[in-house]
């Protein structure tokens, strides 16, 4: 492990990460391939996986709950580990629900809406204390690279499952599902378990302690909640991860009918161009790395322009999409959404980046209630997002001429978003130390609480 001052070493982020795709192999599974089986092979309701997925979105408003619990010194990786047991536990119980379904609809999705109401748990859990821990132990320097490695890893855990179980699931059978499931979320849990040993200190300090000396008394949850709310840079930031979030998410379910309505292209070509996109935001990743990696030291308020740089840029993507049925024969669709993916990429990661380093602020040690009120902002805003944006072109539908026009509303909202997400972030996200404050907050040496930069224990 690396020295105090400079927080975990990259092996040890590494490992982190690792839980980030095991966390990633479990969900894929639920959003995904069972998502179809409902809709395909059981020919049930579209909306019935939506409400479902609605339900292990709503379980993240309990994640200031959960950063709550390992707040005041405990240590994070049981809390950890006991997401990820529940998180596997859900994912194999949803498989059984989906091929109960089969046989009695009403039975199967009672035990589906326990089971994702247990994966969204697990998943809060499991992922407020693992970002908390990374945000809190990895040094200044190091937090944008390793948010761009926790997000690649997460994206390969969805792409290594989803090509493994999709090898194994053919033919088709109930039972092949429940035994593929219950195998992935296995080794997941058992990867997970492997990679979080020993990385976190038996005896923990609080971030901003000199020394390690016994954590403050442990207030309510109820009272930590409103002593962090009170914090301006905490509204602010919230806010700013909700509104950016919704912009984010809006585009997903909205892109590929888009293109095959306006521009006519098959099912394969919206395929590629959704590709294109996810290339943009990987891309958009690696590109924040690097320069975190190798600026950030000498331009403390990168973080901050660069994220800007990403809303701006995503803003731009998205008015051009807006115009382009007006140009459909001659508009460049593929670059520009490869466009919308890099800004996309960019601001996300930066916005994790910046998640990572807010948390840790504040007079008092309250990293899990932070890090967990943005985990809620955000995950509401992806539940919200996808539904909305559907919503939003079939309401537009009925008002203007054309679903090309349709769409190009809902694209123009989407950019304006992004808009109001660049101006938020410059409002919520810190330029570098100042003199006097950090982020909105008074300085730890200022609140008689020990100096403001963070202690990692070694």
């Amino acid at each position: 492990m690396a020295a105090r001052g400079e927080g975990l070493g990259w092996l040890s982020i590494v490992r982190l990460a690792l839980v980030q795709t095991a966390l990633g192999a479990m969900v894929v599974l639920t959003t995904s391939t069972m998502n179809r089986i409902m809709v395909v092979e059981l020919s049930l309701p579209a909306m019935l996986p939506g409400a479902l997925v609605g339900l292990h979105y709503a379980m993240q408003m309990l994640r200031p709950r959960f950063g709550h619990d390992g707040d005041g010194g405990r240590r994070r990786t049981p809390f950890i580990l006991a997401g990820m047991a529940v998180l596997a536990l859900g994912a194999t119980g949803a498989a059984g629900a989906t091929a109960l379904m089969g046989f009695s609809p009403m039975l199967g999705i009672a035990a589906a809406a326990l089971a994702f109401l247990m994966i969204g748990a697990g998943v809060g859990a499991a992922g407020t204390h693992l970002l908390t821990l990374v945000a809190t132990s990895v040094s200044p320097a190091r937090r944008a690279p390793a948010a761009t490695l926790i997000w690649v890893m997460m994206i390969a855990g969805f792409a290594i499952t989803t090509a493994l179980a999709g090898h194994f699931l053919d033919p088709y059978s109930p039972q092949r599902l429940i035994v593929v499931t219950a195998v992935v979320c296995a080794a997941a849990f058992l990867v997970s378990l492997v990679a979080v040993a020993g990385v976190e200190p038996q005896h923990p300090v609080r971030a901003n302690a000199p020394d390690a000396a016994a954590p403050a008394a442990k207030v309510s949850f109820r009272a930590a909640l409103a002593e962090v709310w009170r914090e301006p840079a905490t509204r602010r930031f919230t806010v700013f991860v909700f509104v950016s979030m919704l912009a984010y998410s809006a585009q997903d379910l909205v892109l590929e009918p888009f293109a095959g309505l306006v521009f006519h292209m098959t099912p394969g070509e919206t395929t590629l161009l959704s590709s294109s996109q996810h290339g943009g935001v990987l891309v958009g990743m690696i590109l924040v790395a690097i320069a975190g990696g190798l600026l950030s030291k000498r331009l403390p308020g990168l973080i901050r322009a660069l994220c800007i740089l990403g809303c701006l840029a995503a803003a731009a993507a998205l008015a051009g999409l807006a115009f382009s049925p007006r140009l459909v024969a001659r508009f460049p669709l593929s670059p520009v959404v490869f466009a919308l993916g890099l800004g996309n990429g960019v601001f996300a990661v930066t916005a994790i980046g910046a998640m990572m380093a807010l948390a840790g602020e504040g007079a008092k040690a309250r990293e899990g209630v932070r890090m967990g009120v943005f985990g809620a902002a955000q995950a509401i805003a992806f539940g919200l997002g996808g539904f909305l944006g559907t919503v939003a072109v079939d309401a537009a539908g009925r008002v203007l001429a054309s679903q090309a026009d349709a769409y190009a509303a809902v694209f123009g909202a989407e950019a304006l978003l992004f808009l109001l997400s660049g101006w938020l972030a410059l409002r919520a996200i810190p330029a570098g130390r100042s003199a006097k404050t950090t982020a909105g907050w008074p300085r730890a040496d200022e609140a008689g609480d020990g100096p403001s930069e963070m202690a990692v224990p070694a």
